[in-house]
């Protein structure tokens, strides 16, 4: 235990529903241990699950956090783990610490989306540190990163903010944004598209002229006209959905950016996904029902699995092109929720939720860990 730590702590972590509520319970274990580390008994560490609302002005409301933690009793420290991507001239801004109200928040998505428990379990412990501190000069340097640039308030009660480098920085949280849209959750809402494309698709099985159109492309052509077919099934679904934002306002230019190229990257990932599965399903039925005898009569050469492959590539190129049609018919499908930038307006205040003025919407369910 550290000397001279102050005696006990009590933490409040509230997270945002999806992504940074899975990332704060997975982290829970590893921050009361930490905690428990740096300050004496009692420690207290409570997690909650709500959305975080925005202010008309694109601010985020703390009224809800202040709101909770009269729940708890007036926890030491209150730290908010949003999914909003957040941005101050330009530069990602991690985490910012409100002194007055004990409130830091903590922008998940600029964190990345890979090792994001560590930074994330450092971040916090850095801006508790900062908001609590043990009395020492370098308590929050085990939790400090090269990457993690913090501006400290010049006046009191001003608050501090903690940036990342804008040129890697700008890529990690465009990485986070897409692991916060979790493509593996959109191939259900593309079932008419993966039906029609694996309809459309099992024609290059048993239709020989694909099979000889597939023998004399070349190689570089073949996949040209694989990524052909992916980028218009992207651009259909993007346009056929409404995905893409156009900001408002000049000052939200770069949060807007960041919307669109998560959104792209998103279903680049689902569509990619998609053909490739295509691919390995129509290979596996060309090998199946086409006789190697039967095709070299066809196209004049001994096949070779390679032929196959090519025959599959070609089969699935056209199938994605049928299935960004066929999701257009499909009235089910809707990937509006996938964006941040959709989610972001459902955090908004309508004028009938500023004449509410009723509690925070919750999770029913919370933890509370104590020693």
């Amino acid at each position: 235990m550290t000397d001279g730590s102050y005696r006990g702590v009590r933490v409040l972590l509230v997270s945002d529903p999806g992504l940074p509520t899975r990332r704060s319970q997975s982290i829970k274990d590893d921050l009361q241990e930490h905690l428990n580390e740096v300050f004496s008994p009692p420690v207290e560490l409570h997690t909650r699950t709500a959305m975080l609302r925005l202010r008309p002005d694109n601010s985020l409301d703390l009224s809800d956090a202040v709101q909770l933690a009269e729940e708890y009793e007036r926890p030491d420290v209150v730290l908010l783990l949003t999914e909003i991507p957040r941005l101050t001239d330009g530069r990602p801004l991690i985490a910012e610490i409100f002194p007055d109200e004990q409130v830091a928040v903590i922008s998940c998505p600029t964190l990345g989306a890979f090792a994001s428990r560590r930074r994330i379990l450092d971040t916090l412990m850095d801006c508790i540190l900062r908001m609590k501190p043990t009395g020492e000069p370098r308590d929050p340097s085990p939790f400090g990163r090269s990457w993690l640039h913090w501006s400290d308030a010049e006046e009191a009660g001003a608050h501090s903010t903690l940036h990342a480098n804008p040129a890697v920085g700008g890529v990690r949280t465009v990485l986070g944004m897409v692991a916060g849209n979790e493509p593996r959750k959109t191939a259900p809402r593309l079932s008419s598209a993966l039906a029609a494309a694996s309809a459309t698709g099992a024609f290059g099985i048993f239709y020989s002229s694909i099979w000889a159109m597939s023998t004399y492309l070349s190689t570089p052509r073949l996949l040209s006209i694989g990524v052909l077919a992916i980028g218009a099934m992207v651009v259909w679904l993007i346009v056929s959905n409404a995905l893409w934002d156009s900001p408002k306002r000049s000052s939200l230019a770069r949060v807007v950016l960041l919307y669109n190229l998560s959104t792209v990257m998103t279903l680049l990932v689902c569509v990619v996904a998609l053909y490739l599965a295509l691919v390995l399903l129509i290979l596996a039925g060309g090998l199946i029902a086409i006789s190697p005898d039967y095709m070299a009569t066809i196209i004049g050469e001994t096949p070779t699995f390679a032929t196959y492959l090519d025959i599959a590539w070609l089969s699935a190129a056209m199938g994605v092109v049928a299935g960004a049609l066929g999701s257009s018919f499909d009235r089910e499908t809707n990937l509006r929720t996938l964006t941040h930038g959709q989610r972001e307006r459902q955090r908004r205040y309508t004028e009938e939720n500023e004449r509410d003025s009723g509690p925070v919407a919750t999770s029913a369910n919370h933890d509370r860990q104590s020693t």
